[in-house]
């Protein structure tokens, strides 16, 4: 679900890895994604699995960064296949995000999270999903939906009405059953890549081209 590393030379996107091995991504290098997204008028949100019935499960919900083991959600990152994160900036990246994860609630260490997704955006017109991922150990449980529900529906509580994501097309699907569209009305996601922008100065300059960046 949902791609995303922090200004690193050819990160891997960030998503849920499902427990058959393959990544449901937040979002990919442009050239292999699409754009996905929620639709402004589309009804509100609805929970499938309620915070008590994941509390009775063993899970506990949180709905902002305060209390996360930044070392251990870098190790998630980690067993998903993502780039680890130099921690400092992964709290900046987090104090600019909407948050949502789930920890095990009888953990002694409760701040290690089983399933984690944010959202960047101006807090008012526009948000974009990143990192989505679910412990390994884990996945297979509705986890990864239980996050991204609740994301978005604080970021519609927000008054936040544009909310996109990128995802490569096997896990087009998995975004599609929480109602985001692809490529809604010929609308395609573009990011920008120090390369591309070089490109046309290369050729009168004696600089090697700059590594290829992540947009986040």
């Amino acid at each position: 679900m949902a791609a995303p590393q922090m200004m690193q030379p050819r990160p891997r996107p960030g998503g849920i890895s499902t427990s058959r091995g393959s990544s449901l991504s937040s979002i990919t290098a442009p050239n292999k994604s699409g754009l996905l997204r929620w639709p402004p008028r589309a009804a509100p949100v609805r929970v499938t699995v309620s915070d008590a019935e994941l509390a009775s499960r063993g899970f506990a919900v949180r709905r902002t960064a305060e209390g996360i083991d930044v070392a251990a959600l870098n190790e998630v990152f980690a067993r998903v296949g993502f780039l680890r994160r130099q921690e400092e900036r992964l709290r900046r990246a987090l104090a600019h995000s909407r948050v949502v994860w789930l920890s095990e609630a009888a953990s002694a260490s409760w701040g290690r999270p089983v399933a984690f997704a944010r959202a960047a955006g101006d807090g008012v017109f526009n948000a974009v999903v990143w990192d989505v991922v679910v412990e390994p150990s884990c996945q297979g449980l509705g986890l990864g939906r239980a996050v991204m529900e609740r994301l978005v529906e604080e970021l519609r509580r927000d008054g936040v009405a544009n909310i996109v994501l990128y995802a490569e097309p096997r896990v087009v699907g998995f975004y599609r059953l929480l109602d985001f569209a692809m490529d809604p009305d010929g609308i395609r996601g573009m990011a920008y890549y120090r390369k591309a922008a070089l490109a046309s100065s290369s050729s009168s300059s004696s600089a090697a081209p700059a590594t290829p960046s992540s947009p986040l």
